[in-house]
């Protein structure tokens, strides 16, 4: 079964490589011009444990990790069974494992039919043989796999030399000999019995970029000047991105003691007139609130990165979920304004990072981009004309907006204006002292607990949003405009949801997709015109409560349109795949006739 896209999982323990393994294989196919997508897993723990990786490579666009696997290679069975929920194997799939293994295989839990095409190489020993060492296994897998299945080899070769680049040049030998090693075996002791193999035609290269990357990267480009944070899985690579490229623009990057510094040092740097953000998970941007909620009141231009996990409390640091809505729209007391963004992919992170710090330069309030764990571990190819000139509208306006010298000589900080942004100043600015707290206060900046007072700077603070929905209106469609069923969907979900519209209208089964981008402030008129021809809706999201549906609720009267809403949610942990929404589609779509 020769075919042009292939889904390879690898697991073992942490010390066997595996997401090293994974890299390696992703820069290769990149480098030969193939479209790659690459997911990594762990287990919870600090130091150890289990891991894995799913690498999907193809010479079409891919926008998902794929459903199941073609290959599955096991470098410890017993790490294996910790991701066999989300390792799903094809019926044809051919398996790997190391033959050293003491795993009994009477517990080898995958069904007989699917062991039909089963290797057992002896990875560990290749490894020594060849590198002098156990630990280059994960290399002469590499080798294994790149002989039996065609992929890049070349390409790989130059992978690895990348990879160890730094390390002194026997060690470079040495893992290229371990895949060498890893080859040769394959000529001289597998007798192929699977019909698994890869074809493509060589290509351009291609840029490989995670998600926190495509983050840091968007921040940077953006003009950030600080960032304040404390380490947090899944949003640690934003802060060690950053910390290796922002002082060489002439940042600073501080690793603060923990979130509640992290917020406050984010807030007064913005008071100091410098472009700033933080990066965090759920649990932390529960102890930033409070400061989320200052900035809001003081004006201040934040933005707050919340790539989010599996919930409530610790709840499961290493896995993906959508179900820090609520928290990132309504987290604060009081009626505090700040504006929620949702990245779809890779790309994306970059586009709505840059986009967070327009509207919080222009308008002066929080911006918080709601990522998660599958977009921020996940790798993905991108087309390297994407960042060769980069030609966008939000560096019009590099600063916020600062007084004229007449506004200066009675200057009023919070001045109301019509479209509720003020001219603001920073200390050290001649006559443009003020005074900036979270109390309520008049606008000159003087704390006030005046009723009317509270009613004209609240007004004034959410007039904002009336300008930035004018602004903006951002979503992606997908499907034909008169499809009677509908999907919608946000954030890291895109993906499979894109893959299972366009596989059900390729089937006849005729369905449109909405995928807003700005999820907070809403914009009503899209999803109205979304709404016209619709009779049936589905929601689509990895939150078990719901919580989009009851959100989109409250703006649109589903009613109004003739329309049904349907609730299709999982918890978090494993991400959608394109299977289980096209059978949902398959489903509402046959109820239709019923």
């Amino acid at each position: 079964m020769a075919s042009n896209n292939i889904v390879i999982g690898i697991a073992g323990s942490g010390g066997d490589g595996v997401i090293s393994a994974g890299e390696i294989l992703v820069n290769a196919a990149s480098s030969d011009g193939l479209f790659v997508f690459m997911l990594k897993s762990f287990g919870a723990q600090i130091r150890g444990g289990e891991s894995s990786v799913r690498v999907r490579m193809s010479s079409e666009p891919v926008a998902t990790q794929g459903d199941k696997l073609d290959i599955l290679v096991v470098l410890s069975w017993k790490d294996y069974l910790k991701f066999q929920s989300e390792m799903l194997l094809e019926d044809h799939v051919v398996i790997l494992s190391d033959s050293e293994d003491s795993f009994s295989e009477e517990n080898i839990p995958i069904p007989a039919d699917k062991l039909k095409n089963w290797y057992k190489v002896p990875f560990n020993q290749l490894a020594t043989n060849a590198a002098g060492t156990s630990l280059a296994k994960n290399i002469a897998m590499l080798g294994v796999i790149s002989e039996l299945f065609n992929l890049p080899k070349t390409a790989l070769e130059k992978s690895v030399k990348k990879k160890f680049s730094s390390k002194r040049d026997d060690v470079i030998e040495k893992n290229l000999n371990a895949l060498k090693a890893g080859r040769d075996y394959v000529k001289k002791e597998i007798e192929k019995k699977d019909s698994v193999l890869f074809e493509y035609t060589p290509g351009d290269p291609r840029i490989v970029m995670e998600g926190n990357e495509a983050t840091a990267f968007g921040a940077l480009y953006a003009g950030v000047e600080f960032y304040a944070g404390y380490p947090i899985t899944p949003s640690t690579e934003i802060m060690h991105w950053l910390s290796v490229y922002l002082p060489r623009y002439n940042g600073v990057v501080i690793q603060m003691e923990d979130e509640l510094a992290s917020i406050n040092a984010v807030v007064g740097a913005s008071f100091a007139g410098r472009k700033a953000m933080t990066a965090t998970s759920g649990p932390g941007v529960s102890l930033m609130s409070e400061g989320i909620g200052l900035a809001g009141m003081a004006e201040l231009p934040i933005v707050v990165i919340n790539v989010q996990r599996g919930g409530p409390s610790t709840g499961i640091p290493t896995k993906t979920e959508q179900a820090d809505l609520m928290q990132a729209i309504w987290g604060s007391h009081g009626d505090a304004p700040r504006v929620v963004i949702a990245p779809s992919d890779v790309e994306d992170c970059f586009d709505c990072t840059v986009l967070a710090f327009y509207i919080a330069e222009k308008y002066q309030l929080p911006v918080i981009v709601l990522s998660d764990a599958f977009i921020g571990h996940r790798k993905e190819s991108i087309n390297p004309n994407r960042f060769r000139d980069l030609k966008y509208g939000f560096k019009k306006i590099n600063r916020r907006i600062t007084p004229t010298e007449k506004e200066l000589e009675d200057y009023h900080r919070f001045k109301i204006t019509k479209n509720g942004i003020s001219p603001v100043t920073w200390p050290g600015m001649e006559k443009g002292m003020y005074q900036a707290a979270g109390i309520e206060h008049n606008e000159k900046g003087f704390p006030s607990s005046d009723v009317s007072v509270h009613s004209r700077m609240t007004k004034k603070r959410w007039e904002k949003f009336r300008e930035i929905k004018r602004e903006f209106s951002f979503e992606r469609f997908y499907g034909p405009d008169d499809a009677e069923l509908g999907v919608i969907a946000w954030g890291s979900t895109k993906g499979a949801v894109k893959e299972a519209v366009a596989r059900a209208n390729a089937n006849g089964i005729k369905v449109q997709a909405i995928i807003p981008q700005i999820l907070y402030p809403f914009l009503i008129q899209p999803f109205h015109d979304f709404l016209r021809h619709k009779k049936r809706v589905i929601f689509v999201e990895m939150a078990y409560a719901g919580a989009f549906r009851r959100y989109l609720r409250g703006f649109v009267r589903f009613g109004d349109f003739g329309v049904e809403t349907v609730s299709y949610r999982q918890t978090g942990g494993a991400p959608f795949t394109v299977g289980q929404i096209y059978d949902k589609i398959v489903e509402e779509y046959e109820k239709k006739d019923a």
